[in-house]
């Protein structure tokens, strides 16, 4: 809300208004005297920086949070942009001096959701806002670098690495033209641009086609080839499963619990998906767990909801389920040694042969727990 105020965009002055009030009273309600776990001092510091940031600041929550004995690197970084905002630049430099931005790896995300690579996002974002250029010159390649690596990061993570390196170029922009040649698949086009980003459609031909670009301006240009298609039919994309951190098994069944196979039925036959899940207990309670099902055109999902009944069966308790035209989602935590079991009833409605591409089910802020069932052609027969 304050970014979009700041750039003309219409807030209710009564909400920023409330919230400042809240953000205020919470500041100062917090006193932890014992070693935090990870991000809560975090979310102080986070909370004093918006605090700052809305020209509503609290020196003395600040002050507090600064002589904290146990207060965390990732905290004092983002403490820092707060003091730098408030017009306390030596206090600013004084808590970042020395203060390293090689980050340990945490074992779980904490209450903020973090990683290595979001933290050191958040430290760049303070160089940036401290206008430590240098350092941050320095930081930024290192998140660069990290973002265009061929591993995955949450939503939180990939969100924030992004941020830190769009401001930092927004502040440090050397105004000089993307001036470049490309050489595409016989073609040459000529690039001449004032933005940071130029995009130029490429054309493969017979499955490959040669690219070349010149640089004939004075900037540094980072040059990168994104595709993007679609799978062969019938080739379901490949999962990343770790089934002895997390199982997952499919039944379809009839009404009354028989089997069902599910690559053949007849049109206007009523069945359910039952999916089961267990947490084998390696490492311990697994939070913000999502179960995706989508079906095949040819299969229709009964809303149970509707009728506020699911019959003879009976799924296990969900912290939020969200049911749409052709696929399920369901978001639960899960217990060590639990076992949870998810029922979608369903009709054969349409006649046809259609493609059910499979469920997965992952822990959102940890990949290493997943697991998922490959997908297949079904048929519904008249």
């Amino acid at each position: 809300m304050l970014e979009a105020a700041e750039r003309g965009y219409l807030v209710p002055a009564s909400t920023l208004q409330q919230w400042r009030q809240f953000e205020r009273v919470k500041a100062n309600e917090w006193n932890q005297t014992v070693a935090p776990y990870y991000g809560s001092d975090l979310s102080q510091a986070y909370r004093l920086y918006l605090l700052a940031l809305a020209k509503a600041p609290e020196l003395g929550a600040m002050n507090r949070l600064r002589e904290y004995k146990f207060v965390s690197p990732e905290a004092k970084w983002r403490l820092a942009a707060a003091y730098y905002l408030v017009g306390q630049t030596n206090v600013a430099l004084q808590m970042i001096s020395g203060l390293s931005y090689n980050f340990s790896q945490r074992p779980n995300t904490g209450i903020t959701y973090g990683s290595r690579l979001r933290d050191q996002a958040m430290a760049l974002e303070t160089l940036t806002i401290m206008k430590r250029q240098a350092e941050a010159s320095q930081l930024v390649r290192l998140v660069a670098n990290q973002l265009s690596a061929e591993s995955w990061y949450s939503t939180q993570t990939t969100a924030y690495a992004l941020i830190a390196i769009s401001r930092f170029s927004g502040k440090n922009q050397a105004g000089s033209k993307i001036i470049s040649s490309a050489f595409i698949g016989g073609k040459t086009i000529n690039t001449n641009s004032t933005s940071a980003v130029a995009r130029l459609p490429v054309s493969f031909a017979a499955g490959k086609t040669n690219v070349s670009v010149t640089n004939k301006g004075s900037n540094v240009l980072y040059v990168r080839i994104i595709s993007q298609g679609q799978p062969l039919s019938g080739e379901g994309l490949k999962v990343s499963s770790h089934p002895d951190l997390l199982g997952l098994s499919v039944n379809f069944l009839s009404a009354n619990g028989a089997a069902v196979d599910p690559t053949t039925i007849s049109q206007g036959t009523d069945f359910v998906a039952k999916v089961t899940i267990k947490n084998p207990g390696k490492r311990g309670t697994y939070s913000q767990v999502a179960l995706s099902q989508i079906f095949p055109g040819g299969w229709e999902i009964l809303n149970t909801r509707l009728y506020n009944s699911e019959g003879s069966f009976t799924s296990s308790a969900a912290e939020y389920t969200d049911i749409r035209d052709d696929r399920v989602y369901q978001y639960f935590n899960i217990r060590q040694n639990e076992t949870l079991t998810y029922y979608v009833q369903l009709n054969a409605a349409y006649p046809g042969r259609f493609y059910w591409p499979g469920t997965y089910c992952e822990a959102m802020y940890d990949n290493t727990i997943s697991n998922g069932v490959s997908g297949k052609w079904v048929t519904v027969v008249q």
